[in-house]
């Protein structure tokens, strides 16, 4: 199996479908848990709610690794380089729904759900050189998810491709 990467907004379903998929067999990397056991955090950002991740190191100790044959789960995986990145996306209400759950503050709700909005992810994994997927969680249980990942893994996915989704005429509620 090829290095993959489970990318997306947070709260679009990846910690989830990442279960079901280790329950499966698959070997799953949490990215949060390796940088945080590497010191990757930075600074927080109190006023964003957030801790920035340097990159390139992530990027050069992750490469360390000795076993680059992995689905690694995280909303920042897609600069790994891996050769596959799927990205989770997921309706703006439904992803501030999620998010609120969470006990996220509504500043980084918006900032979130403004990201889905804008393609953000997508648009960062498309500049990679890995062929990228997406699959649309808003209606899609956690299991149904990860069956939809697994048809990617298998080959069966090119219906999903990049551009499928497009909340686009969700700008005016949301800026």
């Amino acid at each position: 199996m090829p290095l993959i990467a489970m990318t997306g907004t947070p709260g679009t379903g990846k910690t989830s479908a990442a279960e079901y998929l280790r329950q499966r067999g698959y070997e799953i990397i949490d990215l949060n848990a390796f940088i945080a056991d590497n010191g990757l955090l930075g600074e927080e950002d109190a006023e964003r709610d957030t801790r920035e991740v340097d990159i390139e190191s992530m990027r050069t100790l992750f490469s360390k690794r000795s076993k680059l044959s992995a689905i690694v789960e995280g909303h920042l995986s897609h600069f790994l380089g891996c050769d596959i990145v799927v990205v989770f996306r997921c309706h703006p209400d439904v992803l501030a729904e999620r998010l609120r759950a969470r006990g996220y503050l509504e500043s980084k709700v918006r900032e979130n759900v403004q990201a889905e909005i804008l393609d953000v992810i997508l648009c960062e994994a498309d500049g990679s050189k890995a062929r990228v997927f997406e699959i649309d969680t808003t209606k899609l249980t956690p299991k149904e998810t990860a069956e939809r990942m697994e048809e990617i893994i298998k080959g069966k996915g090119n219906h999903q491709v990049p551009g499928s989704t497009d909340w686009s005429g969700e700008t005016d509620r949301w800026f």
